[in-house]
């Protein structure tokens, strides 16, 4: 696991997994993106502690993390958390889907409005029909029929709504149960309505900074399409010449540059060691050399 604040954090709202979620991916980016989807929250997934855990080389990581990243499935940056005291602190993040998403999906989820992902086929019961029906098997007094079950299924959904579990509505539904109760669905339908919790404050919107995958600058989700900036992506380099000069013009140059360094060492002359090719003259003894 990594440090308190770094380390893999999934994205909300994906779909469930199958054999085929990287298909789409070459085969190393695909085993690796395989390898993060079912690492747990908070796990290290630096490319120094997955060279460790992979048989792949920190430089072959490093590349392969970018490619998932410009397919959507990873995104790094920064996080503001707040305190009890009142402060706050930036943390690193390394968000990761299984379910690929466009730059318009992380856009708004650094902006905290992700948008739901509408289910492929409807589903034919809904999670609070399911705590109704059972409820006759745990509590045989408390049997509904499915057309009890449909019309308290919204009442349920507004307890999920409200941040209660599966557990909190049973033990609100089951607990201190009249003997014998005559009327199994009116009773659930009075404790769903008098027992309702109130309302969550309402969630202050995620402050999130998305950095380039490259340089590791910070910058809005605009400015980082597919989590490349613009300088590294090239947008903004200085234009190359198109042509190059003919050879007979490069060797001509050369020739000259040569030409005048063999001018610039004639003029020095020849000195004694200890002095420079810039003193005077007159500081300078002629060499006598004994045949």
């Amino acid at each position: 696991m990594a440090n308190p604040g770094y380390g893999k954090r999934s994205a909300p709202d994906q779909r469930p997994r199958t054999a085929h979620d990287f298909a789409h991916l070459p085969p190393r980016e695909a085993a690796i993106a395989a390898y993060l989807d079912r690492l747990p929250d908070g796990a290290d997934i630096s490319v120094k502690m997955l060279a460790k855990q992979l048989p792949y080389g920190q430089c072959a990581l490093r590349t392969a993390l970018n490619r998932l990243q410009q397919a959507g499935h990873l995104r790094r940056g920064r996080e503001r958390l707040g305190s009890a005291s009142g402060g706050h602190r930036w943390i690193t993040r390394s968000w990761f889907s299984r379910t690929a998403r466009d730059d318009d999906w992380w856009a708004a989820f650094t902006r905290g409005d992700v948008p739901k992902d509408t289910p492929s086929r409807p589903q034919t019961r809904s999670r609070a029909h399911i705590l109704l029906a059972a409820l006759g098997r745990e509590v045989p007094s408390l049997s509904l029929s499915a057309a009890d079950c449909a019309a308290l299924a919204p009442l349920v959904t507004e307890w999920f709504a409200r941040g209660a579990t599966e557990e909190v509505v049973r033990h609100a539904l089951t607990s201190g149960l009249p003997t014998p109760v005559h009327h199994p669905a009116a009773l659930v339908r009075r404790r769903l309505t008098d027992k309702l919790p109130p309302e969550p404050p309402p969630a202050r919107p995620p402050l999130r900074i998305l950095e380039c995958a490259e340089c590791r600058v910070p910058g809005s989700p605009e400015a980082l399409p597919g989590g490349v900036c613009n300088g590294c992506r090239g947008d903004h380099a200085p234009a190359r010449p198109t042509t190059l000069l003919p050879a007979r013009e490069i060797h001509a140059r050369a020739d000259e540059i040569r030409a005048a360094m063999s001018l610039k060492r004639d003029d020095r002359g020849p000195w004694v060691r200890g002095t420079t090719p810039t003193d005077p003259p007159q500081a300078r003894t002629p060499v006598c050399v004994q045949s």
